[in-house]
C-alpha cells in the first residue's frame, strides 16, 4: 500500500478529511484551514486488538470506539466521530481499504457524529433529493443510474447522510461523485465494462465515477422511496403510513445493527420520528425478471409531480 506523499484533504458525506491514505473517488480542497473534521491515519493496531477482541470476534464495540478486522485487508479502528485507524496486512489491496474505509467506517463516523446513514442512493430532482433504499439485489444503484441517464444528479450510492437544517427538516448531504453498478445494469445502459475498474473481488460489478452528473449541494429530502422486487408483472407504487414508516428507516439504516451496541437506539428513534415528519415514503415494487428501472422513473417521477 502506497501512502500520499503529503496529508492531503478530501471532500465527502459534507466532511472533510485528512487521509495518509490516496482516495481517487474523494473530491481534493485545498482551502481548510486548521484541522479536518475527520483524519485517516495508518499505524500498527494488533496489539490493541489483542487486548480488547476476543479471538472468536471480527468486531468489537468499546466505549467510543469500533474495530473490526477484514483478515486479507486490515484492521480498522472509528473513534469519537473524527478519526479512522487503519492498520493494513501485507500485501493488502488498496482498493478493498477504501471499499470499508468509505461504507464501514464512514457509516460508522457518522453515527458518532448523529448523522443518520440510510443505506441507498439519492438522486437530486429539481432541488430536492429522492432517497432510494431497499435490500441488497433490488436495483437501488440501477435506479438511481435510470435517472442520471434521464439528465437527473447524483447525490449519494450506497450511504446516505441525513442531517436537519434549522426548521428541523430533514436534508441529503452529497457523498461522492461514484456509483457502483453490475455487469447486467451497464449492458442495459449500453456502458462497456472494459471501461471501469471492477470492485476488488466482484468481478462483475463496477464502479462508475460521475463526476458531470453528480450535484455538490445539500438538498432538502423529499421522499423515500423503498424498491421490492415481487413475483409479479408491473410495476406499482403505494405510499407508507408513517408509522409503518419508522421501522422502514430503521432497516434500511447502513449498518443498523451498530446502533443498539454504540446506545444510539433512543437517538436512532427520534431522528426517524423527525423525519417522517417532513417527508412521504413509498413502497417501489418492480418484477423479479425483466429490465424495469425507466418505468420505474417514470412511475416516481408522475408521483412526486
Amino acid at each position: 500500500m502506497i501512502k500520499t506523499q503529503e496529508r492531503v484533504i478530501f471532500q465527502a458525506f459534507g466532511l472533510s478529511i485528512r487521509s495518509d491514505l490516496h482516495l481517487p473517488e474523494l473530491s481534493l480542497i485545498s482551502d481548510i484551514q486548521g484541522d479536518a473534521d475527520v483524519e485517516v491515519t495508518i499505524a500498527d493496531l494488533s496489539k490493541l486488538w489483542s487486548e480488547l477482541v476476543p479471538d472468536n470476534q471480527s468486531i468489537l464495540f468499546h466505549e467510543d470506539k469500533v474495530i473490526f478486522r477484514v483478515y486479507d485487508t486490515a484492521i480498522f479502528l472509528i473513534q469519537d466521530g473524527n478519526r479512522i485507524t487503519i492498520s493494513p496486512v501485507n500485501h493488502a489491496e488498496e482498493s478493498k481499504i477504501r471499499l470499508y474505509l468509505l461504507g464501514t467506517c464512514m457509516g460508522a463516523i457518522l453515527m458518532q457524529r448523529r448523522i443518520l446513514p440510510l443505506h441507498g442512493s439519492a438522486i437530486a430532482i429539481e432541488g430536492k433529493a429522492y432517497a432510494i433504499v431497499g435490500h441488497s439485489g433490488a436495483g437501488k444503484s440501477t435506479l438511481a443510474s435510470a435517472f442520471i441517464n434521464h439528465g437527473y444528479s447524483l447525490l449519494s450510492d450506497d450511504v446516505i447522510p441525513i442531517t436537519f437544517d434549522s426548521s428541523n427538516k430533514p436534508m441529503v448531504t452529497p457523498a461522492y461523485p461514484q456509483q457502483k453498478l453490475w455487469q447486467e445494469s451497464l449492458t442495459h445502459f449500453g456502458m462497456e465494462a472494459s471501461q471501469y475498474d471492477p470492485i476488488f473481488q466482484r468481478e462483475t460489478k463496477y464502479t462508475i465515477p460521475v463526476p458531470a452528473n453528480f450535484t455538490t449541494e445539500t438538498l432538502p429530502l423529499a421522499a423515500v422511496f423503498e424498491l421490492v422486487k415481487y413475483d409479479g408483472e408491473q410495476v406499482s407504487i403505494q405510499q407508507i403510513p408513517k408509522l409503518t414508516g419508522l421501522s422502514r428507516l430503521f432497516y434500511h439504516t447502513y449498518r443498523q445493527s451498530f446502533l443498539a451496541p454504540l446506545g444510539l437506539m433512543d437517538w436512532h428513534f427520534t431522528t426517524s420520528a423527525r423525519m417522517v415528519e417532513h417527508m412521504d415514503i413509498y413502497q417501489l415494487n418492480r418484477p423479479t425478471n425483466g429490465f424495469t428501472a425507466h418505468q420505474l422513473v417514470s412511475l416516481i417521477l408522475d408521483t412526486i409531480h
